[in-house]
């Protein structure tokens, strides 16, 4: 990793990886770039609104959270879906298909993909929600059934949740697919630290710099956690389903006062952003991998159309 000195500074460019590839967002232009099965990487690249052209609920604190929240997870899903698209070659598409296939394709025509994908995608935010946030409170009442303390339960359901994330992360990482796109997932990163380290955007110059940042959707995810383990402190105890309603209604707040957590993390660096940084940091250990040349080549086609033009200001 190269040091900082004081010409670096804390870009607003952040990112996703994708499947072969990552996405970029800037502050008037986003693209991503995908290493299609030839080897030939694919640029796409469109106009966003972001910083001062932003509309007011999307700057506004605490109101904005949930906002850009939902509006960047959309956008990471279409980018995600659009990039598994650029992975079917021409041999896939002349493959026999069956009955069933057949009337898909009939059906949704050029859509099926997407159509798949958001399927995908509902099934398992939904089956994510039941099991990370009903999963523990299961845990919970086995555990003072068993003779814990009703007090203890918030804390038994927290290190549940916690448990469950970083097993879930630590196990899908040795999957195929899913490293490959941990590693690209340590491509984005890196390619930004070495733009905030204002180095020439080069493969020898991004591989010497880390792939931790504070920023990471990673991050969210587990202030979010830590911070459900706090309220859960004060949500009814005796009724399970009531419980888990107030707890699912709490998510709103809670992705609020993360993404202000993490707008600071990203913006400042003392003790305070140090702390809430440091367990996101730690679980980026988990979801990120260091990436090859040619992953992070893509990263760099991704980051270099969104790279501030003259006059425009990506700093914080």
């Amino acid at each position: 990793m190269s040091d900082c000195k004081k010409e670096c500074f804390k870009s607003k460019i952040g990112g996703q990886a994708l499947i072969e590839g990552v996405y970029m967002r800037g502050i008037t232009t986003a693209a991503m770039a995908c290493r299609l099965p030839d080897g030939t990487i694919d640029v796409e690249q469109w106009a966003v609104k972001n910083g001062k052209d932003a509309p007011w609920y999307k700057k506004a604190p605490f109101i904005r959270g949930c906002i850009n929240f939902v509006s960047s997870m959309a956008e990471g899903i279409r980018c995600t879906m659009k990039s598994a698209e650029k992975q079917i070659t021409e041999d896939d598409e002349e493959e026999e298909l069956s009955k069933f296939e057949q009337w898909l394709t009939d059906k949704f025509g050029d859509k099926l993909v997407n159509v798949i994908m958001i399927i995908s995608v509902v099934i398992a935010l939904a089956f994510s929600l039941i099991v990370f946030k009903g999963g523990p409170i299961l845990v919970g009442n086995i555990f003072v059934k068993l003779g814990a303390a009703e007090t203890a339960r918030p804390i038994i359901e927290g290190l549940a949740r916690l448990v469950l994330l970083v097993g879930y992360m630590y196990a899908i990482s040795f999957m195929g697919s899913i490293k490959t796109t941990f590693m690209y997932h340590g491509a984005e990163h890196k390619t930004i630290a070495c733009y905030e380290a204002q180095e020439e955007l080069t493969v020898e110059n991004v591989r010497k710099h880390t792939r931790f940042h504070p920023r990471c959707g990673t991050s969210f995810i587990l202030i979010v956690l830590l911070l459900s383990l706090i309220v859960g402190i004060f949500l009814p105890r005796t009724n399970m389903w009531l419980r888990f309603g107030v707890q699912m209604l709490c998510l709103i707040p809670e992705a609020s006062i993360a993404y202000e957590l993490i707008k600071l993390a990203g913006k400042y660096d003392n003790i305070i952003t140090k702390i809430i940084s440091a367990p996101g940091l730690w679980l980026q250990r988990i979801t990120t991998k260091e990436p090859t040349d040619k992953q992070i080549e893509c990263a760099i086609a991704a980051l270099t159309p969104c790279l501030p033009k003259e006059g425009e200001e990506d700093k914080w």
